[in-house]
């Protein structure tokens, strides 16, 4: 029983870092965008949305949608803000 047990949990750490091991490859895959902020125009934006009465739009997700519409990339995110920006932002692209 006790061997059993031991199979299995041994079974069941290889099946993890096999995992853990697709997750890395997947992420050594991801292509690195150079990110190039453009503090003035981040500033602009984040007024605006406050003016509209989005609050809680965060610097990091001006700057994702930044960097996204320089490099003309989509944004996959479930986050509600990138949703709001698009009210505010012309030209960032959103995943369907």
């Amino acid at each position: 029983m006790l061997l059993t047990i031991l199979s299995l949990q041994s079974w069941f750490l290889f099946w993890l870092l096999k995992k853990q091991f697709k997750v890395i490859e997947l992420l050594n895959n991801i292509t690195l965008l150079p990110l190039q902020p453009n503090w003035a125009e981040i500033i602009n934006w984040q007024t605006a949305c406050l003016s509209k009465g989005h609050n809680g739009i965060g610097i990091p997700d001006l700057l994702i949608a930044q960097n996204s519409r320089q490099q003309n990339c989509k944004i996959y995110s479930l986050d509600k803000h990138f949703r709001l920006m698009t009210e505010v932002i012309e030209n960032i692209q959103l995943s369907d």
